[in-house]
């Protein structure tokens, strides 16, 4: 029996494939499990839209990202860390201080997006890059100041 894919399956193939298993496998596991379904002519057309309109999903997110990563690499944050002296930091600053300081100036961007090697140890300015949607990257430069 041919089937098509609703979704990545190890064994069998990518989403939107259309494979030839046994008769008894798609009618008792595939199919009622929302795995596959029947290779019709029908299903391969509604199959196509949903390609067509993920693709196009896609294509708008990468678009909206692109804007974003121009806005934000106009951005400079500047935060405020306690210091020893003039160049070492009693602590630290993460990715979640960079979050808290972005959500401050009003971009909402995940923490997890935000890519630091290691946490900022010294007062000066840093160059802090932002991975977004469809492989969009943005730099921000982060100033880190001595708190008063």
């Amino acid at each position: 029996m041919k089937v098509i894919l609703k979704q990545d399956f190890e064994k069998l193939g990518k989403t939107g494939e259309v494979i030839s298993v046994k008769d008894g496998y798609a009618m008792n596991y595939l199919i009622p499990n929302g795995v596959a379904m029947k290779a019709t002519a029908s299903n391969t057309r509604t199959l196509e839209e949903l390609k067509k309109q993920k693709a196009n999903k896609v294509a708008k997110e990468i678009q909206e990202s692109e804007k974003l990563a121009a806005e934000l690499n106009m951005v400079t944050l500047e935060i405020k860390a306690k210091a020893a002296d003039e160049v070492k930091l009693f602590g630290s600053v993460s990715s979640g201080t960079v979050h808290e300081a972005l959500v401050h100036k009003g971009y909402n961007i995940d923490k997890k997006h935000i890519v630091l090697n290691e946490p900022i140890k010294e007062i000066g300015e840093r160059i802090v890059e932002i991975s977004l949607a469809g492989n969009v990257k943005a730099q921000i430069k982060v100033n880190i100041i001595k708190e008063d």
